[in-house]
């Protein structure tokens, strides 16, 4: 099958080509036909001037790549992964589009400020995490690594993300006093309402990893 599939292209590559040079041909006959006027050659031939600049673009633009001119993919600031139904890839835009939410907190040096971002709990239900009525027996061993971009991990128990065991907010947060956050501590941050210490505010957070505790 793979075989058939490779030799299927080169002909699949042809008739891409043909119909590029088809759509060329007709739309440089247009031009030269119906738009530009012409203009004589220095052998005697009459041909418009602005067809030669135009056929060359069109000749470009068929065999170019789309791929040449689409968009770049947003840069991905969080990953979601493990025992969960759907890996998820966010973007600063995605996690923009959740229910946003704002804590109160005092920071690494006491100061009280404002956290803002998504509830961590939102965005592991997002991706099929055993939270609600599916936290019991076996789910109970589940975990969240928190893990940064230079490896710095902490391990929370999952019920810690869920509303029915604990009360406290664990949010993944991307502005503090409504500015986003710093080179220090960005572009997220977790941010974990109630802990004395911050060893678990992991900064520069980057995963969600959801593991089987054995």
């Amino acid at each position: 099958m793979a075989s058939e599939f490779r030799a299927l292209r080169p002909k699949a590559a042809s008739i891409k080509r043909q119909r590029g040079t088809e759509r060329f041909l007709w739309l440089s006959i247009f031009i030269r036909d119906g738009i530009a006027a012409p203009v004589k050659t220095a052998d005697g031939n009459l041909w418009p001037l602005p067809v030669a600049i135009i056929s060359s673009l069109l000749i470009f633009l068929s065999w170019t790549p789309a791929s040449v001119f689409a968009q770049p993919s947003p840069a991905i600031v969080l990953r979601v992964s493990g025992e969960v139904r759907t890996h998820l890839e966010l973007s600063a835009s995605d996690l923009a589009a959740f229910q946003r939410k704002t804590i109160s907190v005092d920071d690494d040096h006491g100061t009280r400020v404002g956290y803002g971002g998504v509830d961590a709990a939102e965005i592991l239900r997002r991706a099929g995490a055993p939270l609600g009525k599916e936290l019991k027996g076996p789910n109970m061993t589940l975990g969240v690594v928190a893990i940064a971009s230079d490896g710095y991990r902490v391990l929370f128990s999952l019920t810690e993300f869920d509303a029915a065991f604990k009360d406290r907010a664990i949010l993944v947060a991307d502005r503090r006093d409504g500015k986003p956050l710093d080179e220090r501590e960005g572009p997220i941050r977790l941010v974990v309402a109630g802990d004395k210490r911050h060893a678990r505010w992991v900064r520069k957070l980057t995963t969600l990893d959801v593991v089987k505790v054995r």
